[in-house]
């Protein structure tokens, strides 16, 4: 009897871990997908702003005193 139930415990185990190896790839599909949105969002906004935003000026600024 104690087989029996070894048995049905061992199935009950093994369609767990296929169910949460499923669960782990639809995760990682929708990380790359949104990955991938947040990256052609910063492409977009990197073109409009001409690649000046988040970005300090490099070049010195001077004043002219005429």
């Amino acid at each position: 009897m104690g087989l029996i139930f070894s048995c049905i415990a061992s199935i009950f185990e093994a369609i767990g871990t296929a169910l949460m190896a499923v669960v782990n790839g639809i995760g990682i599909v929708l990380q790359a997908i949104i990955g991938g949105i947040v990256s052609l969002f910063d492409i977009i906004i990197s073109c409009l702003t001409c690649g000046s935003m988040g970005r300090r000026s490099t070049a010195a600024t001077t004043t002219s005193m005429v």
